[in-house]
């Protein structure tokens, strides 16, 4: 908690719009001022953030959205994204979508199965989540009428067909674009080009920006201005921010309320060895911004936020490329991976589940749990790193990992051709004659220290033929869609480990997306909206995040924007 929290902060700020202010802060020290107020600041301008400051500023608020990166390389979790959100049928049953959502929250409503948000919590969260979705595309399509988003396969329906309400609620799922139609396969960067070219998460992202552009008399968006601590007053109740801005400390004045919006601690070294399973840093990678450090995370708890499943992720397996940030490896969103003419195995050769359940629902967003899976007997974790094993056949027929969204389509990431030779020159991907020579290269990685045994992976790989030729796999249950022969040299292999777009635990907050204590008492002035907190703690359908950015974003403009101001 800075030093301006520590005085009688409470001096009148001048009524009005975004504008600077003089408010002194009284202080033992030299008297520091607010820089900058407004009626709600909003720390992090990403998908949440953005619908946190629109539905504000049309609920008659003024806001400042403080954003970490330029302007002109804004590259959040949302703009990486596929740009997938829900938006079920208006007609489905409203009760239904309710208990849906609180399956996928909770789990409260299955028997055996409460993992995720506290039932203190989760109620309200389902209800927002039943009110709201059904017209997000509606409410897209008022901050810019050339949005569109349609229903494609693999993404449509409840991922969860058992849970309660999933058979009445009418679930459906769009992915988001400009163009009139999404290109079968479409795998190019849209970062960078003109709005009217844009697809996926970059589609999702242009139009909330300009939600927020046309709202520019009430929304201030304050670029390269990175939040460190937030400002209580004598009552505890949350006033303001301290940002660090070009080696500088600056104060945000917020008549009403702060809105965290930071993201997660995807990039934040002890956060990741504090609540990741297994090993979690070099087990892990993610495929979304480097931003994510954290941020929000720490200023709450300082002012004594609680923490909700903080060791939560929306993770598969993933291949990791060597590049790092804050010394961790960026990760590649790897959707070949379950694909035909390839398997995935441990550190010993053996397969271990059906590699369709690594890229499809339901599975797809937990399978992180399979990498980090602990043999008590050995004192190991087996499948941390896995391996992708494929043959020729697949090497050219597609990129193993998405050119157009995550680290690749946003520049963090050089992959090179989408025939994956760039990656195999650069050494990425190992490549040799034999899978027993390959198994060699393997046992030669510091990620694999001698583990794979080369007979092994080759009896692995000669049975999975077998059960490929018989067009069933009684072994794993393997979709018979996906059963083609790794048998064409020569032949690859690339590490798989632990990892995702984004974490998902962190604050704890109520369904107003107040900021809770310990005791799951809110923290007055203090809401916090997104990754940061978010809402599905249990399990985790495709396109979640962005669609809890859009509801809760909503759910909490509204309600700060109507609070009375503090003194």
């Amino acid at each position: 908690m800075t030093e301006l929290s520590r005085r009688n902060l409470l001096k009148t700020v001048a009524a009005g719009g975004v504008a600077a202010a003089a408010a002194p802060l009284a202080s033992a020290a030299a008297a520091p001022k607010f820089d900058q107020t407004a009626d709600v600041v909003v720390v992090g301008f990403g998908g949440a953030g953005a619908a946190t400051a629109i539905t504000a500023a049309d609920n008659g608020a003024s806001v400042i959205v403080i954003e970490r990166q330029p302007e002109a390389t804004l590259r959040s979790n949302t703009r990486m994204s596929g740009g997938i959100f829900h938006c079920p049928d208006k007609k489905g049953n409203k009760k239904a979508l309710k208990e849906y959502a609180k399956a996928m929250f909770s789990g409260e409503n299955i028997p055996g199965k409460l993992e995720g948000e506290q039932p203190e919590v989760s109620d309200g969260l389902a209800q927002a989540w039943a009110d709201y979705t059904p017209g997000l595309l509606d409410w897209m399509k008022s901050l810019d009428p050339k949005f569109q988003a349609f229903a494609t396969p693999g993404f449509k329906g409840a991922a969860f067909p058992k849970f309660p309400g999933a058979k009445d609620c009418g679930y459906q799922v769009y992915r988001s674009s400009y163009p009139d139609r999404i290109p079968p396969g479409f795998n190019e960067p849209c970062y960078g080009k003109p709005k009217e070219q844009a697809i996926s998460g970059e589609a999702f992202w242009q139009c909330l920006a300009n939600g927020v552009k046309t709202r520019a008399k009430k929304i201030k968006v304050i670029y390269e201005t990175r939040g460190l601590e937030l400002v209580t007053n004598d009552d505890g109740e949350v006033i303001g921010v301290v940002a660090e801005q070009k080696g500088k400390k600056v104060a945000f004045k917020a008549r009403k309320a702060v809105v965290l919006c930071s993201g997660g601690y995807e990039y934040h070294k002890p956060m990741r060895q504090a609540f990741l399973e297994g090993p979690g840093v070099e087990g892990w990678a993610f495929y979304g911004t480097i931003y994510n450090e954290g941020d929000g995370i720490v200023m709450g708890q300082k002012v004594g936020a609680g923490i909700m499943k903080a060791g939560k992720a929306a993770s598969r397996i993933i291949m990791p490329a060597p590049v790092r940030h804050n010394g961790m490896r960026l990760g590649m969103i790897t959707p070949a991976v379950g694909s035909g003419h390839a398997i995935v195995v441990n550190n010993f050769g053996k397969r271990y589940a059906a590699e369709h359940k690594v890229t499809k629902d339901p599975s797809r967003y937990f399978f992180y749990k399979e990498a980090v899976k602990f043999n008590i007997d050995t004192l190991d974790y087996p499948n941390s790193p896995s391996w992708f094993i494929f043959d020729e056949k697949l090497r050219t027929t597609k990129p193993l990992v998405g050119l157009g969204i995550s680290t690749p389509g946003y520049g963090f990431v050089d992959y090179g051709k989408a025939d994956n030779s760039d990656a195999v020159k650069k050494g990425w991907i190992l490549k040799a004659d034999t899978i027993e020579e390959l198994a060699k290269k393997i046992a030669a990685t510091k990620d694999n220290s001698g583990r794979m045994d080369s007979k092994v992976l080759a009896e692995t790989v000669k049975k999975y033929n077998e059960a490929c030729a018989k067009g069933k796999d009684e072994e794993f249950g393997r979709l018979k869609s996906t059963l083609q022969p790794v048998s064409e040299g020569p032949f690859y292999a690339a590490p798989l480990v632990a990892g995702g777009p984004n974490t998902k635990g962190g604050l704890a907050c109520n369904a107003k997306r107040e900021v809770l204590d310990w005791n799951l008492k809110p923290i007055k002035g203090l809401y916090a909206v997104g990754e940061i907190a978010s809402a599905l703690k249990f399990v985790y359908q495709g396109g979640g995040n962005l669609t809890e950015c859009l509801v809760f974003g909503q759910v909490c403009g509204k309600i700060v924007a109507k609070l009375p101001n503090r003194a």
